[in-house]
């Protein structure tokens, strides 16, 4: 009977230790986890949560071109598609070379491009916001820039509006369609 106590004993020793152990394991990985999973996490909200996503491409004109005085219009190529687990977004800007006159009509010049993986999407009231952290050259060049571009769903009068490394460009879709699902 002795024996058979130790050997109780023993084995409540080990269990103890172990699962001590193994606690201290779990709330380690605990820890880890609440650092890192925000920052690599995809978040969806509102109607997301509940529907597929958004999907969209097209050229837009951005309202009041370049601004000033003397506006410059500024078109862009807009792509993007995003759910609930993630997506990607891309934006190019071109500007004529030439401000006025010959040439003037012709978008030859990159004035810059937005290229960026979307880490969160809300749909609210049929507007669909995806946020997330780009690569950005050009005006507001920058490596993790973060970005919030705003779409509605529709085609041609439909509008984006991004906000990147400090500036917002109101934007209406001429050719193209954006769906919200």
């Amino acid at each position: 009977m002795c024996e058979h106590n130790s050997f109780a004993s023993e084995l409540g020793a080990w269990l103890c230790s172990h699962v001590q152990s193994w606690w201290l394991w779990a709330g380690a990985l605990l820890i880890v986890f609440a650092i890192v999973g925000p920052v690599t996490s995809v978040v969806a909200t509102g109607e997301a949560a509940k529907h597929g996503g958004v999907s969209g491409a097209g050229k837009t004109i951005i309202e009041g071109g370049t601004g000033g005085a003397a506006p410059v219009p500024v078109t862009t190529l807009v792509a993007f598609h995003a759910d609930a687990e993630g997506g990607d977004f891309e934006c190019l800007a071109c500007a004529p070379s030439q401000a006025s006159g010959t040439g003037s009509g012709e978008f030859d010049k990159n004035v810059m491009y937005v290229t960026g993986k979307v880490t969160s999407l809300e749909i609210a009231k049929g507007v669909a916001t995806l946020r997330g952290t780009a690569t950005v050259t050009g005006i507001g060049a920058g490596q993790e820039a973060s970005f919030i571009a705003s779409v509605q769903a529709g085609g041609p009068g439909t509008t984006v509006r991004l906000d990147v490394s400090g500036f917002t460009f109101h934007e209406i879709l001429v050719e193209g369609h954006i769906d919200i699902d």
